[in-house]
């Protein structure tokens, strides 16, 4: 018998993004929107006599090149950790989506493994941590929705979580993000000052003033993003954009009894696909499960 824990993964979408410039290092100084959708991975932990990771879609590797692994790896290394667990991920979330899916994984191991192994890290050294790992796993640890910068890493906490409903697909076609940035040509004076868009103009006004400065890029190599962006007006949705670096696009809209229509038109299309509630708040709890026996 032994104790198990779980905790959700949730996916993140982007609200605009801008490339601001290239770093000598090779990265890219951003500005963006994040904010959660309820498309979420469940995580399970118990004690293990070793080490141990196991993902639900066997096309995501277990080594050291996972997010999670990676994790683990640094709480050895940071905070002394001797405890050995074996992890599940019953991966939901698309791969290759501009959902932020592995970032949150990783960050949902964080806080667990803290908790469980009893590591005391605050929120503020878990980012830490979490920033080796990849420039969105700081937003997972911290969970509020806010205006990126940097690397995309330095989160400026603020209510931009659409008062909408929002319909995310997934194309079936994953998106590189390194060809990407490879097709992006950066600019350090964007039009708009994505903030204020975010929090000053209604979402209507949004496909005026909001931009993803990849989006152009990935849909000349991945046309059904654009397609799908289409698809989402033509359903009746006020604003729609790729989120990240791809492949997903996501829709937002006024009424439930729309936004299910064009989710359930995807699903019959043969399509992963989420609908969030307006202004999701996701749970990011770690909740005791009964014990094995």
């Amino acid at each position: 018998m032994g104790l198990r824990w779980m905790t959700q993964s949730f996916a993140k979408i982007n609200l605009g993004l801008h490339v601001l410039r290239r770093l000598p290092n090779g990265y890219h100084e951003l500005e963006t929107g994040l904010c959660f959708i309820e498309w979420s991975d469940r995580i399970e932990l118990r004690p293990a006599a070793e080490m141990g990771l196991q993902m639900s879609d066997p096309s995501i590797p277990v080594d050291e090149s996972n997010l999670v692994v990676k994790a683990l790896q640094l709480l050895q290394e940071h905070a002394g950790l001797r405890d050995n667990y074996h992890i599940t991920v019953d991966k939901r979330i698309p791969a290759g989506a501009g959902l932020g899916g592995g970032s949150s994984n990783a960050a949902a191991v964080l806080r667990m493994v803290n908790k469980v192994a009893n590591l005391g890290l605050s929120a503020a050294e878990l980012a830490e941590v979490g920033l080796r790992i990849g420039a969105d796993v700081p937003f997972f640890i911290h969970n509020n929705a806010g205006v990126g910068r940097g690397l995309g890493h330095e989160i400026d906490p603020c209510d931009i979580q659409p008062d909408a409903w929002i319909v995310t697909v997934f194309p079936n076609e994953s998106s590189s993000t390194v060809e990407a940035y490879e097709l992006v040509y950066p600019n350090d004076t964007p039009e708009f000052p994505l903030r204020r868009v975010l929090l000053e103009e209604p979402i209507e006004e949004w496909p005026y003033l909001l931009v993803n400065d990849l989006e152009p890029g990935v849909i000349a190599r991945i046309p059904q993003v654009g397609n799908m962006k289409d698809q989402m007006l033509d359903f009746g949705a006020n604003f729609a954009a790729m989120s990240g670096s791809g492949s997903s696009v996501f829709g937002l809209f006024d009424q439930d009894f729309v936004a299910t229509e064009a989710y359930e038109t995807f699903i019959q299309l043969g399509y992963r696909a989420n609908i969030t509630r307006p202004k999701f708040v996701p749970d990011t709890g770690i909740y005791e499960l009964e014990v094995d026996r």
